[in-house]
C-alpha cells in the first residue's frame, strides 16, 4: 500500500471518528513569507488537523496518525485495518 492510501485510508478514520481536518494550499501568501506546514492544532477549544498540500504525502501521514492516535486511539483499536495503515497509527512506517 502506499502513502497516498494510506492517507486516504486515514483521512476516512478522522471522518468516522469526529476528528476535523482542514487541507491548505500551504504556499506562502506572499514572496519571503515561509510555507505553511501540516500540523495539529487547537482551535476555540476543538482538535483540528491541518494538512498543507505542499508537504510530502509521508508527512501528511505522520501528523495524520499522530493525531488519531492522541484522539482517536481507543474508537481505533476495536476496528479492523489494513496491516500498513496500523503500522503507522503505530508509528512505525
Amino acid at each position: 500500500m502506499n502513502e497516498a492510501e494510506i492517507l486516504r485510508h486515514l483521512l476516512e478514520l478522522a471522518d468516522e471518528t469526529g476528528l476535523r481536518v482542514r487541507p491548505i494550499r500551504g504556499a506562502p501568501a506572499a514572496e519571503g513569507e515561509p510555507s505553511a506546514s501540516s500540523a495539529t492544532v487547537n482551535v476555540r477549544g476543538e482538535t483540528w488537523v491541518v494538512l498543507s498540500a505542499t508537504d510530502p504525502v509521508d508527512e501528511r501521514v505522520d501528523v495524520l496518525a499522530q493525531a488519531l492516535r492522541k484522539h482517536a486511539g481507543a474508537a481505533l483499536e476495536q476496528r479492523y485495518l489494513p496491516p500498513a495503515v496500523r503500522a503507522r497509527l503505530a508509528g512505525q512506517g
